[in-house]
């Protein structure tokens, strides 16, 4: 076996590791860690959760400290301040490794970099760009926001093989299988904040939180945002219900109101909040993955932003007629105006398809360069 296909290998490992974290490690970056000696492996670990050792410390701490000679596999820059926890780049130099190979350099501006030329100073070998791309899905929102100052957006709709979501009514419940619904938890688990509109509050009365034994071994909610002009939610509506906090996002117009010390109210600019101004607030509340989960007006409203990442779509195999309502309000007029999607996935769940897609003017778009 060359080198090259071991390190591959081995990366791989790290990759595979680094997914224990997906519900667990908001705000830091999902990572994983392999060290091997003479292509053994000696030890491993994850990053399990904020404030808790880092997937580096963790494997070291398996084998007391020491790997001189060794190899560390690591699937994001180790950082190089001080932070919850100490610099993983001083413990990894201070065990006396030969060789760091790392899938992708961090984009922290207290990282960016630095790590890498500290080790090399320290006479370690780094090889960079070990697969980078699949290291790099590991944290979509964690690179966005340190990039460009924007969490991920993933855009959740559920909807009939026609593409209606409800009928024209209102009446929606249910849709999808409790297959999807459950399918559901796993995305909102994973997102630092899940927000939805006011109409769709008024309308289903949801909760919007990760329901308990959804997720195996989940420690926190999504902050549960709801985009209230006018400060209309209901006192005893369920999304402002324990576990997890709420923000209330209004205009300037909205008459200022106690809901309890879990929720806090966010007033923006304009009588309906700025949905870019939201998001950038979100990310410095170092939100990184973001999910919207909203009617037909608030989603179209995203889309037309160019603000969605990542859509993921429930199509259940039945059909609710032309009266039902749309996915999206999106007034195209000609097919100059369409919006093209990259489907990248495409999977049942139960009886339904789960369909994720991202729009092409998501990476396209010129005057969106913080988004590449």
């Amino acid at each position: 076996m060359s080198q090259h296909v071991f390190d591959v290998e081995m990366m791989a490992m790290a990759i595979k590791l680094a997914r224990h974290g997906l519900e667990s490690t908001s705000p830091n970056p999902r990572v994983g860690c392999v060290i091997t000696r003479d292509r053994q492996v000696l030890a491993t670990g994850w990053h399990r959760q904020a404030g808790g050792p880092h997937a580096e410390i963790e494997a070291l701490n398996a084998i007391g400290g020491s790997a001189n000679g060794a190899t560390a596999y690591v699937t994001l820059e180790p950082c190089a301040h001080h932070g919850r926890t100490g610099p993983c780049v001083e413990a990894l130099i201070a065990a006396g490794l030969a060789r760091v190979v790392i899938a992708g350099r961090d984009p922290n501006p207290l990282v960016a970099g630095k790590s890498v030329e500290r080790l090399q100073a320290a006479g370690i070998n780094v090889q960079d760009g070990v697969l980078r791309d699949a290291a790099a899905a590991l944290n979509p929102g964690f690179l966005r926001r340190m990039r460009g100052g924007l969490p991920w957006v993933r855009l959740k709709m559920a909807a009939s093989l026609d593409g209606r979501t409800a009928m024209a009514s209102g009446e929606s419940k249910w849709i999808t299988s409790l297959a999807a619904r459950r399918d559901v938890q796993r995305l909102r688990a994973r997102s630092c904040a899940v927000v939805t509109g006011i109409a769709t509050v008024l309308a289903d009365d949801p909760r919007m939180d990760v329901r308990e034994g959804s997720c195996d071994g989940v420690p926190r909610q999504p902050l549960r945002v709801v985009l209230d002009s006018m400060l209309r939610t209901p006192r005893n509506a369920r999304i402002l219900e324990l576990p997890g906090s709420v923000l209330l996002v209004h205009g300037q117009k909205a008459a200022q109101a106690a809901f309890g010390e879990h929720v806090e109210t966010l007033g923006l600019p304009g009588d309906r909040p700025d949905l870019e101004t939201l998001l950038r607030s979100l990310a410095e509340r170092q939100c990184n993955e973001v999910m919207v989960e909203a009617g037909p007006t608030l989603a179209g409203a995203f889309l037309a932003a160019g603000l969605v990442d990542e859509l993921v779509i429930y199509q259940a195999p039945t059909l609710l007629g032309s009266r039902a309502r749309p996915m999206f309000e999106l007034p195209f007029d000609d097919m100059s105006q369409q919006l093209r999607l990259d489907v990248i996935e495409s999977v049942r769940v139960g009886v339904d398809t789960r369909i994720t897609a991202r729009p092409r003017f998501a990476i396209n778009r010129a005057d969106r360069k913080d988004r590449e």
